[in-house]
């Protein structure tokens, strides 16, 4: 029953994030991403969630749980839609840290750290 529910709540996140329409009064930033480890998988997010390099979320400072953002790398205007489910980054400068996935979409995993907008969406 439990994977059948988170199942069909991941059907209805990609689907949400499919459509995600930016949030003209939500939150927008531009600053630089990097990106969880390896070493980070399987480990409990502040979320409570367990961390997987495969799904397309991220750690930010202070959005809610669940937040769906966009983010682009600015290098190449390529996009991903996350999930945020964790707190960070903590490297100074930093504004988000992408899930390998994530990371992967946006063509910035041989960089490791690249300029990204980050605009929440409705």
């Amino acid at each position: 029953m439990r994977l059948l529910l988170i199942a069909i709540a991941s059907l209805l996140l990609s689907a949400c994030a499919s459509q995600g329409q930016v949030d003209p009064d939500g939150y927008r930033a531009e600053g630089k991403a990097s990106y969880y480890g390896a070493r980070h998988h399987g480990n409990k997010t502040a979320s409570g969630e367990r961390f997987d390099q495969n799904a397309l979320t991220a750690a930010h400072r202070n959005l809610p749980f669940g937040s769906l953002v966009r983010v682009t790398n600015l290098r190449n205007d390529k996009s991903v839609v996350v999930r945020i489910n964790d707190r960070g980054p903590y490297s100074k400068g930093r504004i988000i840290d992408l899930s390998h996935k994530a990371a992967a979409q946006i063509d910035m995993l041989r960089a490791g750290v690249v300029p990204v907008r980050v605009e929440a969406l409705e």
